[in-house]
């Protein structure tokens, strides 16, 4: 005798399965495997390039990423440290730098953005209460590319912070601090006060080295011209002019010019240099220098520092 089958019986165990949590899988869709180890990082995506204010950003896996910029705290995101960034591949990992304080922490980049401004990335909560940055509206720091071992992506991973990096010295943040102040408009926002660049200087007390402003500023042949007019009648007027020149000071090392009054200090105590107000900005200058040989040691002890642009001026 042929028995019945209950046709409904199929679907009241498919709905029995779903009730509890569990998933049927069909023999033509084999049921995926949960990423818990490194393959939770690929495929990496990149994307095509888009446009934020005019901008057009073209994603690329850069190995060597060493940038810095400014940046701000993402309105989501909780208590993971993620951040986003605009070319860098999803996910990736780097070394975000507060160059104010010099904390270094590492971040798995999860999303595109910043999409509005020339902010640099956009940080989650978690990462900015991390790097101590969170409330600041702009915040200067260095997004470097790392490659992490394992347990430290798989925290990021599991939304909990890996953990922090050694500080970075004051001395390699002056230099740091030097390249975002010297940066175009293109990465650094415009903002009301915004920092002198060397095409937009105020007059020569305030120039910043290199500057057209300061093209002049060598005033060796100013000191000659007056030295020559004695020579003519008589040789006696030539070595009164040295040693005046000598008891003022003999030579300088300009070495830079900084918008705030810390900064300054920060640079100057690196190299052992003196800060003087003129006008808005604080000049870093080594001073008290009697000979040649004494100037161009200290100005190859500030361009061993980073300041390229420093030159040796006689003193006033």
């Amino acid at each position: 005798m042929r028995l019945s089958v209950n046709r409904n019986l199929p679907l009241a165990a498919l709905t029995l399965l779903l009730a509890a949590g569990v998933p049927a899988w069909s023999k033509d869709r084999p049921a995926p495997v949960l990423a818990n180890g490194p393959q939770a990082d690929y495929p990496m995506v990149l994307g095509q390039p888009f446009t934020v204010d005019g901008v057009t950003y073209t994603p690329v896996d850069t190995m060597n990423y060493d940038v810095v910029g400014h940046a701000a705290t993402y309105a989501e995101g909780g208590d993971a440290i993620t951040a986003s960034h605009r070319t860098l591949p999803l996910p990736s990992y780097v070394e975000i730098t507060a160059l104010d304080t010099g904390r270094t922490i590492l971040v798995r980049l999860e999303r595109r953005g910043p999409m509005t401004g020339n902010l640099l990335t956009e940080l989650s909560p978690g990462a900015a209460a991390q790097l101590g940055i969170a409330g600041q509206a702009r915040a200067p720091v260095r997004v470097r590319r790392v490659n992490p071992p394992e347990p430290e992506r798989s925290a990021l991973r599991a939304g909990r912070a890996a953990p922090a990096r050694m500080d970075t010295p004051p001395s390699l943040r002056v230099v740091l601090m030097r390249r975002l102040e010297q940066q175009g408009p293109g990465i650094q926002v415009s903002r009301p006060g915004p920092m002198p660049t060397p095409d937009k200087l105020p007059p020569v007390p305030q120039a910043v080295p290199g500057s057209r402003a300061e093209a002049p500023a060598p005033a060796a042949p100013p000191v000659a011209k007056p030295v020559a007019k004695p020579n003519v009648a008589a040789a006696k007027p030539e070595p009164k002019v040295e040693p005046v020149v000598a008891a003022k000071g003999g030579w300088l090392v300009q070495v830079g010019a900084f918008s705030t009054q810390v900064r300054a200090e920060a640079a100057a105590k690196a190299i052992g240099a003196q800060v003087a107000p003129t006008g808005k900005l604080w000049r870093v200058r080594i001073t008290g220098l009697a000979s040649q040989a004494a100037a161009d040691a200290a100005l190859a002890k500030a361009k061993a520092a980073g300041y390229s642009d420093a030159r040796i001026q006689r003193a006033d």
